[in-house]
């Protein structure tokens, strides 16, 4: 009997290593074709594992060609630096110190604890996706763009057997289903980050999340690049060698899903929780990957401390990424995009165009562009920040979860959000983090409360 890990298999992640070669201009054309003429595949397009497994030879020459990719010059790599020190010399409008002391208060991170939780909610059942099969699931039921939940009901049997929900998450995120907050690393990862700042404060090293990870996250709640290093601590590589060593995942969205809570408690201070996201994010990535941890703490840093315009909130994001980098980019195509057309599906239909044939729907820099989209056109409104986010497809449970983490602290409290988005939730979550499984999403803004107030 085999066991199939998803997203560590060496002859799956030789696939997207060379892919990941050809977005970053490296020449990896002499080992692509030696992979091929060896019987290599390419990755699986939207699972973790290829089916069957690899011969031992083919595994073997998997594992060579990942250390040679390993090798390769990376042209892109002085425009976009993963050293703290050097991301903010190649930024010229980095944000200085935060002026004053702003707080926030127990309402707005509870309404952004809810937004997060209701944003991810809502693009479970349709996580995988094409965008074709989603669109076409809530036109069904009248539901475009998505204003509440996805559903069954109504939805023709023909339709359901072409585009199936997402097979773990339609017992628990359909409307008919929905009985508060089921598990998702969406929501597990800012409870690591809570727990990491209640044992280690704001001066925790990547040092000490890794050992947290270990002590607290189980593996099988680790995807992509975070599984990868986490297999590497395991294997005594240190950080942050973790987030390179075979880790074709490294500019992936991993990391831009655990910054809110880095944010949510630096109101204000936009570059204090980018350079404390920058900590955490490169245990598991590099470049890309860890600008999405940045921009999203340093955005929400501001909602944070008053900021009350989503497009402010944004334009302080871009001030702490490179503005020469592919994830700038993306961001201002998002935002360029958004303001250019009036009808969303046609922004979407734009941002597929340039990334759907070239970037994993899990890749960071297809997500930040949607992202950026979505916010931008929904301009505030929090039932259209999540449903915009999640109608374009990739990765719908983390984008509806950071739009609705941004769109909720920004509607001030639990009461400014619509209530069919958080009564289902119950007050509660599921999670396999120690000391959190069924807590309330007031207690959890009342513990990230707290850390926003410590020195």
């Amino acid at each position: 009997m085999n066991v199939r890990l998803t997203w560590v298999q060496p002859e799956d992640l030789v696939g997207h290593e060379l892919r990941q070669a050809a977005q970053d201009g490296r020449d990896a054309r002499e080992i692509e074709a030696r992979w091929y003429a060896a019987g290599g595949a390419p990755a699986p397009d939207r699972a973790g594992a290829s089916e069957p497994p690899a011969p031992p030879h083919l595994r073997a020459l998997a594992e060579r060609l990942l250390n040679e990719l390993a090798l390769l010059e990376a042209p892109l790599a002085a425009d976009e630096p993963t050293g703290l020190d050097e991301i903010v010399a190649a930024c010229p409008h980095w944000p200085g110190p935060a002026e004053g002391t702003p707080h926030i208060g127990r309402d707005r991170l509870h309404a952004a604890w809810l937004g997060r939780a209701a944003g991810c909610l809502l693009g479970k059942p349709v996580e995988k996706l094409p965008l074709d099969g989603i669109r076409a699931l809530a036109r069904a039921t009248g539901n475009w763009p998505p204003a509440s939940w996805f559903t069954a009901r109504g939805v023709p049997a023909e339709l359901l057997a072409a585009h199936p929900w997402n097979r773990r998450s339609a017992p628990t995120s359909l409307a008919e289903n929905i009985d508060g907050m089921p598990e998702d690393d969406d929501l597990n990862y800012p409870l690591l980050t809570l727990l990491l700042l209640q044992r280690h404060g704001r001066s925790f090293t990547t040092a000490d999340l890794a050992r947290l990870w270990l002590d607290e996250l189980p593996a099988g709640r680790a995807f992509t690049a975070e599984r990868i290093a986490y297999g590497n601590l395991l294997a005594g590589v240190e950080p942050p060698g973790t987030a390179r060593h075979r880790n074709p995942f490294r500019e992936w969205i991993g990391a831009q899903i655990r910054a809110d809570v880095h944010g949510w408690t630096h109101p204000g201070d936009p570059a204090g929780a980018a350079a404390q996201a920058h900590r955490d994010a490169v245990l598991s990535h590099t470049g890309n990957g860890v600008y999405g941890a940045m921009f999203t703490a340093a955005a929400l840093a501001v909602a944070a401390g008053g900021e009350s315009d989503v497009h402010g909130c944004l334009a302080a994001g871009l001030r702490v990424v490179p503005p020469h980098s592919r994830y700038a980019r993306a961001i201002r195509l998002g935002i360029e995009t958004a303001r250019t057309e009036g009808e969303f599906d046609t922004v979407v239909d734009r941002l597929h165009a340039v990334y759907a044939d070239t970037h994993h729907w899990v890749h960071v820099l297809p997500n930040a562009a949607l992202l950026a989209a979505a916010l931008t056109h929904a301009d505030g409104d929090f039932t259209r920040s999540i449903g915009l986010a999640v109608s374009g497809g990739w990765d719908t449970d983390s984008n509806g979860a950071t739009a609705g983490s941004l769109a909720g602290l920004l509607s001030g409290g639990p009461d400014a959000l619509p209530e069919h988005w958080t009564a289902p939730l119950k007050n509660r979550l599921a999670t396999s983090v120690p000391g959190f499984d069924r807590t309330g999403f007031d207690t959890l803004a009342a513990l990230t409360h707290q850390e926003a107030l410590r020195p």
